[in-house]
């Protein structure tokens, strides 16, 4: 079977997909936007063919090269597994005729106040919302749902221009910064407090094959605006025994149905408060952060091999160990600049060596990166634990012992 994947480069666990693909027995080729010499060695001698375009959500130069290539060889399926990307790779596959998610789905899953109507259509509980570029309309939903709310991009993702709003006169300072009453429409939402998570899945013709279930610590509005935070976030290994997974996965089934995912990955985000539970964002992708890294190491089993399977020949070869839980943290710099020194990384080593999986700790003279920039921007461990309790200290642990000196 020919694949063409979009965007083998970056981020960097984005080889990982062309790997999986390559080992479940399909030839793969790809297009990016970097030039071939930047692939290195290893991805270049897991593709077929490759190709460079100026944008890989350039519709007519994606789809000029999947005609060529299906010239050479008929291509089969054509994935995509960035947010930004999930959209324009549909339109090109639908006018193509490829199989795969359909522009329906993907537009529903990018864009948040469309996304959000449809749930509330099938039952599913998630946040009061409105897109509009219009502030009168903005504000009269503002005072019909009260304050606090929050304010993002329509086809957003993660926290990226995210904003709390807490009152009228926050809103009226915020809306012109947005563009809105100039053309620009932005995604406002009932604020939605309590434990925040994500729902992960791995579908087959709209029936979950593999579910897994990862907490917030704390959530991640808090987390990508508060320099002091270590946040991190840890996938259970509870899902199947612990008390209230159970209306979670049944919930995220709900979406599925809704939402018209086929074969594919999927990422939910809920959360659980006094308003009950909760969904927010749905992705018909892999979660980012290399979360699926998490998965792979906490179940003993390869899940981009096991991504390829259910996509190439929809039928699944493994299935995770529960035996770990696992989970990262994020060493954040005292300040921004340079990466001067690292103290406490010696003694957490000593102590709980056993549990890590990897680390990422950037050398002295390293430039910092802002907070806001994400779970993986500076410095960072990854555990595994057996015991998800024990694991959640270990990372608290951590996070009180390792300071990230920089000047």
């Amino acid at each position: 079977m020919h694949v063409v994947f979009i965007e083998p480069r970056f981020p960097g666990n984005q080889k990982e997909f062309v790997r999986g693909l390559r080992d479940a027995g399909a030839v793969v080729s790809a297009i990016g936007e970097a030039p071939a010499e930047g692939l290195g060695d290893q991805l270049t001698s897991w593709l077929a063919f490759y190709e460079q375009v100026d944008s890989v959500c350039d519709e007519d130069a994606v789809g000029r090269v999947v005609q060529e290539l299906h010239a050479r060889r008929p291509v089969e399926r054509l994935e995509a597994t960035v947010e930004a990307h999930i959209l324009p790779i549909a339109n090109v596959r639908e006018r193509l005729g490829i199989a795969g998610t359909s522009v329906r789905t993907a537009y529903l899953c990018r864009d948040k106040p469309a996304m959000k109507e449809a749930l509330r259509e099938a039952g599913v509980a998630t946040a009061q919302s409105i897109g509009s570029g219009e502030t009168d309309e903005i504000v009269e939903f503002a005072e019909t749902v009260g304050f606090p709310l929050i304010v993002k991009p329509r086809a957003g993702a993660g926290a990226s221009g995210t904003y709390r709003v807490d009152d009228r006169a926050q809103l009226d300072d915020l809306l012109p910064t947005l563009g809105v009453g100039r053309g620009p429409e932005v995604a406002v939402e009932e604020f939605v407090d309590g434990h925040e998570a994500f729902y992960d899945t791995l579908t087959i013709g709209g029936t979950v094959v593999h579910d897994f279930i990862t907490h917030y610590y704390p959530n991640v509005l808090e987390a990508m605006r508060s320099r002091w935070i270590s946040p991190q976030f840890i996938t259970t290994n509870r899902i199947d025994t612990a008390e209230g997974y159970g209306e979670v996965r049944e919930l995220g089934r709900r979406v599925i149905e809704a939402l018209g995912v086929d074969t594919s990955a999927t990422h939910m985000e809920w959360f659980f408060g006094e308003k009950g539970l909760k969904f927010s964002e749905i992705g018909c992708r892999p979660p980012g952060v290399r979360a699926w890294d998490l998965y792979s190491a906490a179940n003993d089993f390869d899940i981009y091999r096991e991504w390829a399977m259910c996509v190439l020949y929809g039928r699944t070869t493994q299935s995770p160990s529960r035996k770990y839980s696992a989970g990262i943290i994020t060493l954040r710099p005292e300040a921004d600049g340079r990466i001067a020194g690292y103290d406490g990384l010696d003694e957490v080593e000593g102590r709980f060596g056993e549990w890590i999986i990897d680390t990422h700790i950037p050398p002295p003279g390293s430039p910092t990166q802002p907070v806001e920039a994400g779970y993986m921007a500076n410095a960072w461990m990854r555990f595994r634990h057996p015991d998800y309790d024990e694991l959640r200290r270990i990372l608290d642990t951590v996070g009180e012992t390792v300071r990230v000196r920089a000047s």
